[in-house]
């Protein structure tokens, strides 16, 4: 398979290059290195009408074949790991070690989605009458993957629903969609056609699609902004809609941790994928009687990061993976000098080609400073110190997020206590970022809507449908 070029949808089981392009940059030099296909109103037509058509065979399909396609697709995805990666590298910046963590675990996602079954219910057995509910596909998905992990959480979506019974049409970000669209030539000898469609484009084709009549479901993964948009979108025709949205995750670290033992693992809480990871530690609170140590600890261990082109050997962090968001991490940053924060490290601009941001850690911020209350979604992080649990988790929980969150301490059950406090979707326990195909994963409060993963995230992509059998009265 050639990854340097030739890039096109699948739509109805053929691949195309539509009739108009867009450039795609590598953020590591901010360089325009390939174009990908700018689909259509007429093309993201034609995707859903072939879904449609699929449907009924693959819904019909029993689901020990669904599964072993599943697992078919995720042995293609391994055995194209390399070429797959170093695409996923240019396109999205991040190092090729995490470039092929994210395609092995792509990969393996699809495989844990195959472990899973749908469930059915006897809800009645008697004299009288038989009762079931079992669940049954929704029809046509549409499914929107973001630009931090492309693959992954593109996974996330297409194994569940294929999984159920439905047909997709897959849109990448318009920052990453080569990765995808390779993943589509690997799909197109596997699936049968139109089952998996994958189409490419701008800002317009998102709204497109979450407008469409023609889907019956919108599973989206993005910022809480564009999320409520998807929402509305969706409304006029009753769309179903899972929503994996923002978050802005607090890490509360105990006065009992070991900070020599924990100190490298928060660092990557915060900052690993330079912090685009919607569940990355984004505010850290530090008690007062280890914070002093601890940040010592964190500045000493991030001056031993590299951070450079993903391509590069040795290299840890990436850029930012776009301008836009280059540019807010910059605001955050220099909104931090303005007020006059204390930077412990980092908080200058780089002045080498690409989207780069050093990292930067602030002391001690006022609660209601913008780098504590939003996102930042880039490599700054601010530590906090607090000296009063309850006071702590009323803080972490002061927020319209509610994706995940993580609590550190050496008295295991004393933090799993603290843990059931925080009002978030996951919380970790001495660890974070942990995810399973077969637990559930999503965000309370306005960090989403529905859940990807496990049994409840399969059924996400169902209708309970319930069965009745009235029972024939017994002859004498």
């Amino acid at each position: 398979m050639n990854f340097d070029d030739d890039f096109k949808m699948l739509i109805g089981g053929e691949l195309g290059a539509g009739t108009a392009t867009f450039d795609v940059i590598n953020p590591a030099n901010a360089k325009a290195f390939a174009k990908a296909p700018d689909a259509s109103k007429s093309d993201l037509d034609s995707a859903v009408s072939a879904a449609r058509r699929a449907f009924p065979s693959w819904s019909a399909t029993p689901i020990a074949e669904r599964k072993a396609k599943l697992v078919e697709l995720s042995n293609a995805i391994m055995a194209q790991a390399d070429g797959l990666k170093r695409l996923l590298t240019r396109e999205q910046g991040k190092p090729h070690g995490d470039a092929e963590f994210e395609i092995m675990g792509a990969a393996m996602w699809l495989q844990g989605a195959a472990a899973l079954d749908l469930p059915v219910t006897i809800n009645e057995d008697s004299d009288e009458r038989y009762s079931e509910t079992r669940h049954v596909p929704l029809g046509v998905v549409g499914a929107i993957a973001p630009w931090n992990f492309p693959m992954l959480l593109a996974m996330f979506k297409l194994g569940p629903a294929l999984l159920a019974g439905n047909a997709v049409v897959l849109k990448p970000s318009p920052f990453t969609p080569l990765t995808t669209l390779k993943f589509g030539e690997i799909a197109s000898q596997i699936l049968p056609a139109g089952v998996l469609n994958i189409i490419s484009g701008g800002d317009a084709l998102g709204p497109w699609m979450t407008a469409h009549p023609g889907f019956d479901k919108i599973s989206f993964t993005g910022s809480t902004q564009t999320g409520r948009r998807v929402m509305a979108s969706a409304a006029p025709t009753l769309k179903r809609v899972t929503l994996e949205l923002g978050g802005n995750d607090p890490a509360i670290v105990m006065p009992d941790v070991d900070v020599e033992k924990v100190a490298e693992q928060l660092f990557w809480a915060a900052f690993q994928n330079n912090g685009q990871i919607c569940i990355a530690t984004k505010r850290m609170y530090v008690h007062k009687d280890v914070y002093e140590p601890l940040k010592e600890a964190l500045v000493a261990y991030a001056r031993t990061v590299k951070i450079g082109d993903g391509a590069e050997q040795g290299t840890q962090i990436g850029p930012i993976n776009n301008l836009t968001q280059y540019e807010r991490v910059l605001g955050l940053i220099q909104d931090a000098k303005d007020k006059g924060y204390t930077f412990l490290l980092g908080g200058e601009k780089s002045d080498v080609p690409g989207y780069f941001v050093p990292v930067t850690i602030i002391d001690n911020p006022p609660e209601d400073s913008r780098i504590v209350q939003e996102e930042q979604f880039g490599p700054v992080l601010p530590l906090i110190k607090f000296d009063d649990i309850d006071d702590v988790i009323a803080k972490a929980n002061a927020t319209e997020y509610g994706l995940g969150g993580s609590v550190w301490g050496n008295d295991d059950d004393r933090a799993f206590e603290i843990a059931q406090r925080i009002a978030s979707g996951t919380v970790w326990v001495n660890e974070t970022q942990h995810l399973s195909p077969m637990a559930a994963f999503g965000g309370m409060k306005q960090s989403g809507v529905g859940v990807e993963g496990g049994v409840e995230g399969l059924l996400e992509y169902t209708n309970a449908q319930t069965l009745v059998r009235k029972k024939r009265p017994l002859t004498a």
